[in-house]
């Protein structure tokens, strides 16, 4: 009888304690779901980031020449320094500005540098400007 319960007793303590099977594969799950949290952490940390860096856009250098009458033919360069002070640190611009058609109608190429980038950075765009009341540019002295 001693027997029976010293046997009864240890498969009792058997099927309340967990295998190292049992212990592994918990340890595997949960180190899954953990690394899988930090990855979506750090993600968005990443994300984070990248919003806080502002880039200048092309529209406020084109704003800067709406606003005048007239154009007239040549290149032009800077930084944001002047127009937006400490926004956009490391960023200087080229402006090349050539009448591509008489009458006062006139592309601008507008180049925008990275100096703080890793090698050479740059980002260019052209827009188009009726501006009739410009002094004669090329495409017009040339007819």
């Amino acid at each position: 009888m001693r027997v029976l319960i010293h046997n009864e007793a240890r498969l009792a303590q058997r099927a309340s304690a967990f295998t190292l099977l049992e212990v592994i594969i918990a340890c595997t799950i949960f180190f899954l779901v953990a690394f899988s949290v930090l990855q979506l952490v750090s993600g968005g940390l990443v994300a984070a980031r990248k919003l806080q860096q502002r880039e200048p856009d092309f529209g406020a250098l084109a704003a800067d020449l709406s606003l005048t009458n007239q154009l007239v033919e040549g290149a032009d360069s800077g930084d944001f320094e002047d127009t937006f002070p400490n926004l956009y640190r490391g960023y200087s611009w080229s402006r090349e500005i050539i009448e591509v058609y008489s009458n006062g109608f006139f592309r601008v190429d507008f180049t925008i540098y990275n100096d703080a980038a890793k090698g050479s950075s740059e980002r260019r765009s052209s827009i188009f400007l009726y501006k009739p009341g410009s002094p004669p540019g090329s495409a017009t002295k040339g007819r």
